[in-house]
């Protein structure tokens, strides 16, 4: 038991004497790993349209029930996006909804600072959850790319 005792002091010395890592937090922030799984964002097309294709899948595999995507039938007979909402009230921040989607339309985004006063702030619409195809997160799935 004293050997447990003395490892731990000895332990407290050495990093007693170490310069403390603070970060004045509003002011600087530190990066967030590269497979961080901030709010989700939808991914658009070089046009700035979105790349959803309403198939749904997203919605159907959240476990938290967070997504709803309404589609419509587009000019030319071929299902189009007419709304997503995703409520982050809700939301688990698990990334399913970025595995299930089989044309990469949504992916997690960076974004962490996600507080707010009330509830309708965290109701996210199509339009503020799109992404241009310069911002947000980068379009390549969890779990491929870096070990």
């Amino acid at each position: 038991m004293s050997k447990a005792l003395l490892k731990g002091l000895a332990l407290t010395l050495k990093t007693f004497f170490r310069r403390p890592v603070t970060v004045q937090y509003p002011d600087e922030k530190r990066p967030v790993p590269e497979r961080f799984r901030g709010r989700p964002v939808l991914l658009a097309r070089e046009d700035g349209t979105p790349r959803c294709v309403a198939c749904g899948l997203c919605e159907k595999i959240c476990p938290s029930l967070c997504i709803a995507v309404a589609a419509e039938t587009g000019p030319d007979g071929i299902r189009a996006l007419a709304g997503y909402t995703l409520d982050l009230n809700r939301c688990a921040f698990c990334g399913l909804c970025v595995e299930a989607c089989p044309v990469e339309a949504i992916a997690m985004g960076s974004e962490y600072e996600l507080a707010a006063y009330g509830r309708e702030p965290l109701v996210y619409t199509q339009e503020r959850l799109l992404a241009a195809p310069g911002r947000g997160a980068a379009p390549e799935r969890m779990g491929e790319g870096k070990p």
